[in-house]
């Protein structure tokens, strides 16, 4: 990324499925009005929003010219309403601070960053295709989100399509690494393809051999339960039972009856808010973690699980484990972030956000352009092999050096895949204590496969 010489710990979460933003679709948030926990909406919503008027929309921002000022400018498609809008604070801040910070450093190529376009992606699919269209109208440099991965293919194909670079801090879902997106859609946050080989090797390290995995009918759960399947079956144990549901059934005994034919010694759980009542039907079945291994994934990584599956007694997951995607720890970000913004009350996927945006103002100056068809072959690169800096100022002031640079971000080492999105990830492994208490036990580095 060399340039012209004028160049200048895992947060507590407070309800379900914070983590599994990054992976959910959006029907799920719509229709599952019933139970408000979080990340639910994050998910499904493979219908929602595909009227012909949105159609239409879409073809009409396809093909655009992206931003032909010479500023460069973001806008957000987050959640600030529906049942993900607990996780749309801590993105939009980080997105502020990282605008303050780019500014203070500069800006880019010599011009202040404006505060971004404001969308609500609302967990429903025509919201956020009409969020995007209106900020699509105002030729942004950039479009950070959405927060669910459903919500980020409801929009891609307009935002892509505009010449106008997309960046989300927490979609996980496998779908993207492979998505035609002519090099314009990038992630701060780990495929769940690396996800899948620590809960697996974690399951397997406990002793359990003959695995059940259950998980939702979208994007996020069948991908995270293929690779968990997958590296199960790599490390020698079998997989018993990989099946999906429905998560807008009213109830899930059908599920739980699979999972007792299969006899397994280890249950998986990939859900959101549902898998409350998934595992209320599992521990009324026996299948409780005094008996099987009893395992989440992010979309179960709260410390309100306990209550949520028996009120009276948390306690009844204690021993349960799961594993969900983490920042590398940086507490002076935490602290900077919380200082800017003292109401914040949740950091998650915060350090992500903060990344997407001083990567893709790194890669505009890079390329001496506002406008993302010229500054997308500049993010991997701005990435990885050169000069380590750990700020914008820092990143910038080698740029002008004309040095190219390997941004290492809030969130950590980012070293961009060809993809657009990280080669490697920090992965939590947690587990519920006695009194059904949230617990980190470790982090892992996870790597792809070779």
């Amino acid at each position: 990324m060399r340039v012209k010489t004028h160049l200048r710990s895992v947060a507590a979460l407070s309800a379900l499925a914070m983590l599994a933003a990054c992976g959910g679709d959006a029907a799920d948030e719509t229709a599952t009005e019933e139970t408000a926990a979080e990340d639910t909406a994050a998910e499904e919503d493979e219908g929602d929003g595909s009227s012909d008027e949105s159609m239409e929309t879409e073809e009409e921002s396809a093909g655009g010219d992206g931003n032909t000022s010479d500023t460069f400018t973001f806008g957000y498609v987050l959640p600030e309403t529906g049942q993900l809008a607990f996780l749309g604070p801590p993105q939009i801040e980080a997105l502020s601070l990282a605008i303050e910070d780019i500014n203070a450093a500069g800006g880019v190529l010599g011009q202040e960053v404006p505060a971004p376009v404001a969308g609500d992606e609302a967990g429903q699919e025509a919201a956020a295709q009409q969020a995007a269209d209106r900020i699509l109208a105002e030729q942004p440099s950039a479009i950070v989100g959405a927060a669910a991965s459903g919500m980020s293919l409801a929009i891609i194909d307009r935002v892509t399509g505009a010449n106008v670079m997309q960046c989300s801090g927490s979609n996980t879902a496998p779908t993207f690494t492979d998505y035609e997106d002519d090099g314009l859609y990038i992630r701060t946050a780990p495929s769940d393809a690396l996800q899948g080989p620590v809960l697996a090797n974690t399951i397997v390290n406990d002793g359990y051999s003959n695995v059940a995995i259950v998980a939702r009918a979208d994007d996020y759960g069948s991908g995270l339960a293929e690779a968990t399947a997958t590296a199960l079956e790599n490390a020698g144990a079998t997989v018993a039972l990989n099946e999906t549901y429905d998560p807008l059934a009213r109830e899930f005994n059908a599920v739980v009856s699979s999972v007792e034919a299969a006899q397994p010694d280890a249950v998986v759980v990939i859900a959101f808010e549902e898998g409350g009542q998934i595992l209320q039907g599992m521990f009324e079945a026996g299948l409780t973690p005094d008996t099987v291994g009893v395992y989440g994934a992010d979309g179960l990584r709260s410390a309100d699980l306990g209550s949520i599956v028996n009120e009276s007694d948390p306690s009844v997951i204690a021993g349960m484990k799961g594993t969900a995607p983490a920042s590398a720890d940086n507490p002076d970000f935490i602290s900077r972030l919380q200082e800017f913004a003292p109401d914040l009350e949740e950091t998650q996927f915060a350090p992500q956000v903060y990344d997407c945006a001083v990567t893709m103002a790194l890669a505009a100056v890079a390329a001496d352009s506002v406008n993302a068809a010229d500054f997308k072959a500049e993010v991997n690169g701005v990435t990885s092999e050169g000069t380590e800096c750990t700020s914008y100022e820092e990143c910038l002031g080698l740029l002008e050096d004309g040095e190219d640079i390997d941004y290492n971000g809030a969130s950590g080492p980012l070293d961009f895949t060809d993809a657009g999105e990280p080669g490697t990830a920090t992965i939590e492994v947690y587990e519920f204590d006695d009194a059904g208490e949230l617990q980190s036990l470790e982090t892992v580095e996870a790597n792809p496969a070779e």
